[in-house]
């Protein structure tokens, strides 16, 4: 018999033992190692105590009347809340350094998913675990954060092979009463809900659960409620699941229903609304429509609205690539925001032209998501260096007339939290420990990664219908002493699963070396409707099958936190491959290197950023014609990936002196956790935002009253609507102060200092709208401008007859060889956070003057 209905029954704690239920729905447990402590010396066997909430409830009455008089137990049990409550309410790095500045008092930071522990799996790859990370780090550094996400009651999949390798999955249901959540309740003891109205007189309700992540929030949203109808009470079923309308209505929840969530949460709580709103992705990009219609029904007007949301946003986008980008039907979109949806009152024209990808070369009937995240916000940033770099030049067609190296997108480079994902013998190692001690624990957590490996690995195959007595030779899989390559990740076909089968030949030689032998255990999950994905996957089960090799590579299904854990340390290499440069980041090789694993990538993502050969290898990347051709280029960087192993890892691993330690390695190994740890860390990656983005965004909002904002909207129009008339009309190089500054001869001399003189026609616009730039640099063959600098040039006098206004400044040329200058006009506007925030540049039509020397373009 099946129930018809499922509830929990939560235990009644001894008055001794209710600080046990503060400690276990507060989820800083998931790092802190003397509560996680706690907890598994409560779970009674074959549960772990990584999930508090289920411990507390699988206690027998007798087990707790025991304890409520175990004194050894109530010790440390007081202990740990006294420690908890301060943690949660001692100054902290943000109230100790930054309290004086006025920093913001509340910042809200929106995601689809976020990973904070595998008691709340809301989480599918690396986008969830860093936003877990962000709110953990953030706790730590004391930062007025609250997260706003979705609850989904199937989370996301649950994976595991069929017997030919075919990935299968499962959707558990979760239930809130075993989850460290609580609902959010109106002061008559009524859940809060928040409401979104549907095209067709429907509507979307949703309740609001909390998590606790140590001092942060993290507000989950949840349709299913009795009130609604079945297509929106399974809104937030799965996380990525079905198809575009089911997409869309989780969109719209997450970001208009999140702000509204928000709006309760300080309701009832007190907490003070936030002044910043940071944009994980174009997932949650809604939020800023709704803040507009908030101002809106204050009395402003569209454009001041848009103004006010945009100064206070911040949007991060971890997408290297269009494919990657949500994008919805134009048409749908306007039914669901229109009038008879989600919007009343808010102008479509105006909504639907803040997704337009017409200037990104897309089509014009579909509505971008991360376009309309970057025009709501004010300021932007890549998750690496060189995902900076590719998002500037991926998105520049919203800034025309730009180089891509000027278009307003940062880059704070992700990191990860290390309590979280260090061993505690890891945290523990003293800076002191000899060679030897450090190479001993390294081989305790590769043999205790062997040892977990071989339970999953015999799990793995009983679900894929094999009996015990076939199974005998998992209890020889791997080898604790034998060099431990890492592969885990999500597997779309960029991150290349099965590079390292590109010559199978060649790989098992590597595995199955006499002297210096490898093994690989591989995890990871392929999106359910990726059936190229899926085919990958089945690749790398299949050769991992063979009985010649199946001791040296496993592939273990299910990729998620719990086993994460234990795979970081236990590996001594960890391999990234992805296609260059496509991996925006790739968080996984830091959570290697905190353990002292060494890295094995492409120079892509942070590995690009931060690579010295003291820290791992540099895998060689195809370019030129052999990049165009995907099999040529997959060949040759798989035979580099061979290459790197067989002869440089593998002989390092192996060389051992006369103790049996092998110094070189344990010397990269030192290396990485004393020099390059300290760069991976959330807490660096938070403060950054916190210095460079949140407390500018919160300064900006404040700068913007209502009567400021109106006066920056209507400047803006103003200029947009101008802007066609202004022009560079003439430019001229003459003598400067200085020896060679006469460019009327040969050549320029190092250290002249040209002056240059200018007349624009400025369409209406007075000198304090703009400001007018000399730009000098570099020039290429083609005469392009690079490592450009800019000089700002002064008005010289008053217009000519013609209108024109002069303009003047001097050059310094202290660089040699080819150089270039050109003159450009930006609008200029002291509340502008960019120079080329409006996207408007005018710039000389065509050469106007070339002397000896320097180019003028």
């Amino acid at each position: 018999m099946k129930a018809i209905r499922r509830f929990t029954v939560r235990p009644v704690l001894p008055d001794p033992l209710r600080p046990l239920a503060g400690l276990a729905h507060n989820l800083r447990w998931s790092w802190h190692e003397p509560t996680r402590a706690l907890f598994d010396s409560l779970a009674p066997e074959g549960l772990s105590g990584a999930d508090p909430v289920r411990v507390l409830g699988s206690l027998e009455g007798s087990r707790l009347t025991a304890l409520a008089a175990d004194e050894e137990f109530l010790a440390r049990l007081r202990a740990a809340a006294e420690e908890l409550d301060t943690y949660l309410h001692a100054p902290r790095w943000y109230q100790r350094e930054l309290g004086a500045a006025e920093p913001p008092a509340g910042i809200a930071y929106f995601s689809p998913e976020f990973g904070v522990a595998a008691a709340l799996p809301q989480y599918s790859g690396g986008l969830g675990i860093l936003a877990g990370d962000h709110l953990k780090s953030a706790s730590d550094l004391g930062v007025p954060l609250t997260g706003v996400g979705l609850l989904y009651r199937h989370g996301y999949f649950r994976q595991s092979l069929g017997r030919d390798g075919w990935q299968q999955e499962q959707y558990p249901v979760l239930d809130p009463g075993e989850l460290p959540v609580t609902l959010l309740r109106e002061p008559d003891g009524t859940p809060a809900r928040v409401t979104l109205a549907l095209p067709g007189g429907r509507s979307l309700h949703a309740h609001l659960w909390t998590a606790r992540v140590g001092r942060i929030p993290l507000l989950m949203l949840d349709s299913d409620v009795e009130e609604n109808a079945p297509g929106e009470r399974n809104v937030t079923d799965r996380l990525y699941g079905g198809g575009s309308e089911h997409r869309l209505l989780q969109e719209m929840l997450l970001g208009i229903g999140g702000v509204r969530a928000l709006r309760t949460y300080s309701r009832l709580t007190g907490a003070p609304a936030p002044e910043v709103f940071h944009t994980n992705e174009g997932h949650a990009g809604f939020l800023g429509l709704e803040r507009v219609r908030e101002l809106l029904a204050e009395g402003l007007d569209f454009d001041t609205a848009l103004e006010t949301v945009r100064a206070g946003t911040v949007f991060t986008t971890h997408t290297p690539v269009p494919a990657g980008i949500d994008r919805f039907d134009r048409a749908q979109v306007a039914r669901h925001l229109g009038e008879d949806g989600a919007l009343p009152g808010v102008d479509l024209d105006r909504v639907l032209a803040l997704g337009d990808e017409t200037p990104l070369g897309g089509d014009p009937g579909v509505f971008n998501m991360a376009a309309m995240g970057l025009r709501l916000a004010q300021r932007a940033n890549g998750v690496s260096t060189l995902h900076g770099a590719v998002s500037r030049a991926m998105f520049a067609g919203l800034w025309p007339g730009f180089d891509a190296e000027e278009v307003p997108i940062t880059s704070v480079t992700n990191g990860v939290h290390a309590p979280t994902w260090v061993a505690p013998e890891v945290g523990r190692l003293s800076p002191e420990a000899s060679d030897r001690e450090l190479w001993e624990l390294r081989r305790t957590l590769r043999e205790r990664l062997v040892t977990d490996v071989r339970a999953r690995l015999r799990a793995s195959w009983r679900q894929r219908g094999a009996t015990d007595a076939e199974l005998g030779w998992t209890d020889t899989v791997l080898d604790p002493d034998v060099l431990t390559i890492g592969f885990a990740r999500r597997v779309p076909s960029y991150k290349r699963l099965t590079l390292m089968l590109r010559d199978k030949e060649r790989l098992r030689a590597l595995l199955l070396h006499p002297e210096r032998p490898v093994q690989l255990v591989v995890a990871g999950k392929a999106h359910p409707a990726d059936d190229g994905g899926k085919r990958l996957v089945r690749e790398l089960v299949r050769f991992a099958d063979d009985p010649r090799v199946r001791h040296r590579i496993v592939f273990l299904p299910d990729y998620g936190m719990e086993m994460a854990r234990g795979l970081y340390p236990g590996c001594d290499v960890w391999l990234n491959n992805p296609l260059r440069p496509l991996e925006a980041c790739g968080t996984s090789g830091m959570k290697a290197a905190l353990n002292g694993c060494l890295n094995l990538s492409v120079l892509d993502g942070w590995w690009d950023e931060w690579y010295e050969p003291e820290f791992g290898w540099a895998i060689p990347t195809a370019d030129g014609t052999a990049a165009a051709d995907e099999e040529r280029r997959d060949d040759l960087e798989a035979a580099a990936l061979y290459e790197l192993i067989e002869r440089r890892v593998a002989p390092r691993f192996y060389d051992r002196g006369p103790d049996g330690v092998p110094a070189a390695w344990t010397a990269m190994v030192r290396r990485t956790l004393g020099d390059l740890g300290p760069k991976v860390l959330a807490d660096r990656m938070v403060r950054e935002y916190v210095t460079r983005l949140y407390v500018p965004a919160a300064e900006a909002r404040r700068a913007l009253t209502p009567d400021r904002a109106r006066e920056l909207a209507a400047w803006k129009a103003r200029v947009r609507a101008a802007w066609p008339e202004v022009s560079v009309d003439h430019v001229e190089l003459g003598d400067g102060v200085g020896a060679g500054g006469d460019l009327t001869g040969a050549d320029a001399e190092l250290g002249a200092t040209p002056v240059v003189r200018v007349r624009v026609s400025l369409g209406g616009l007075s000198p304090d709208d703009v400001e007018v730039q000399a730009v000098t640099g570099r020039v290429d063959a083609d005469d392009t401008l690079t490592a450009t600098r800019t000089c700002a040039l002064k008005p010289a006098g008053g217009e000519d007859l013609d209108g024109r206004q002069p303009y003047a400044g001097t050059l310094e040329l202290d660089r040699t060889g080819p150089f270039g200058c050109t003159v450009r006009v930006l609008p200029a506007h002291p509340l502008l956070s960019h120079p080329a925030e409006l996207g408007l540049v005018a710039l000389p039509r065509e050469p106007a003057a070339e002397a000896p020397g320097v180019l003028l373009r």
